[in-house]
């Protein structure tokens, strides 16, 4: 199957036909345990010398079937599902961080990551750092960085990381490279191509694509694989439950199809509303003149559903153009058939303060909008009309 094409292998693989019944679908095996026959048995399995399923919070064979399909889209040995984003963020740290490490990443990160980052691993001894980039990443590393941690693109500028970069970056003092892959999902990017350790998203998002569902995934090599799912579900117990995970496996059957319709739209309104008057900067990695472009086309099949205006005007033109929306409905996620937008700045990064935004480029007039799959020509026309809710000061 691994030899198979992407679009194949998201329909196929995962799973086959159900050996006891044939059923072609993964069937939802809504249990909490599993029996196992005789106390050496579960003695083995709970040791870990024989692999099988005895209990749901540390392994389904529905949210097996998720993992195995996500490993295969990103190209890795082993993934291990988590019941949210965060659940899988916090995992990761508590599996491969000490007191004394240190973490570095490069901003801005979604909300929720970040200011784990900044306020919880803090409380364990661990020191985490921002690089203003690559560079800056490159000039400030020393041994005692244990992770480098990017998204690309970022959440909500949409900014780029060259990725194989950062891979090498991280590798040349022993650190664990993580990239989330949320906003690009394996449609897109495979972070492991270039280098990069372990492959996180939040399976709420892309992955799902019809907003039903909370989940977060960690994709990578087995033994690290092995070692999140020992804390993350026998310790820690942030388990996806079969319901979501079928859910997943029934939104990855049409991931690259979606990602298609979801960048094909992107592009055209990022094209459209690039000189807008009303608009200070369209930030898309689709556009030419947007910073990271030759690197995002070097490293994405395209160049994602996510786009993000900084209207002029501040708080009040992002607030009078959002709520003049109609098709794009104002919600904090992303990544649905639906549009979907927000206001990062009072919203998913309201926690990390003034300041931060502000050298992140987060602005008051920030709006971050997820293209859905409708027709192109309804969304641009619903921007329009949003658009003339926003007062333009004259040119003087």
């Amino acid at each position: 199957m691994n030899n198979s094409r992407f679009r194949t292998r998201a329909v196929h693989a995962g799973h086959g036909l159900e050996p006891s019944t044939g059923a072609h679908a993964v069937p939802i095996f809504q249990t909490s345990t599993f029996g196992y026959g005789d106390a050496d048995r579960g003695e083995r399995l709970f040791s870990g010398q024989e692999r099988g399923y005895f209990y749901s919070r540390l392994g389904n064979p529905t949210v097996r079937a998720f993992e195995e399909k996500l490993a295969s889209l990103e190209g890795t040995q082993d993934a291990v599902a988590f019941a949210s984003g965060m659940g899988a963020v916090s995992a990761l740290a508590l599996t491969v961080l000490k007191p004394g490490d240190e973490v570095a990443f490069i901003g801005p990160l979604y909300g929720g990551t970040e200011g784990f980052f900044r306020h919880i691993l803090d409380k364990f001894g661990v020191t985490v750092w921002e690089a203003d980039d690559l560079d800056d990443l490159a000039a400030r590393l020393t041994p005692n960085v244990r992770m480098v941690y990017v998204e690309t693109p970022t959440n909500p500028t949409l900014r780029i990381t060259d990725l194989k970069r950062a891979a090498d970056l991280a590798h040349s003092v022993g650190a664990l490279a993580v990239a989330d892959n949320t906003f690009a999902s394996p449609a897109l990017t495979r972070p492991a191509e270039h280098g990069i350790d372990v492959v996180l998203h939040s399976a709420t998002k892309y992955l799902g694509g019809h907003g039903d569902a909370i989940g977060g995934i960690l994709a990578g090599n087995a033994d690290l694989m092995g070692e999140l799912r020992v804390t993350g579900l026998r310790h820690v117990g942030a388990s996806l439950g079969p319901q979501e995970a079928y859910l997943f496996l029934r939104g990855m059957k049409t991931l690259p199809l979606r990602m298609d319709a979801h960048c094909a739209g992107a592009q055209m309104i990022a094209e459209h509303f690039r000189a807008h008057p009303a608009i200070r900067a369209v930030y898309y990695p689709g556009l030419p003149e947007h910073a990271g472009h030759n690197v995002a086309a070097r490293q994405m099949r395209a160049f994602g559903g996510m786009v993000s205006f900084d209207l002029h005007g501040g708080y009040d033109a992002a607030k009078a153009f959002l709520n003049g929306l109609g098709l794009f409905v104002q919600a904090v996620s992303l990544g649905d058939v639906e549009s979907l937008s927000c206001h990062p700045a009072s919203t998913t990064h309201q926690l990390l303060g003034a300041d931060t935004l502000a050298r992140q480029g987060v602005t008051p007039g920030l709006a971050r909008l997820s293209v859905g799959i409708e027709d192109p020509l309804d969304l641009i026309e619903d921007i329009e009309r949003a658009l003339e809710h926003v007062t333009v000061a004259p040119t003087l």
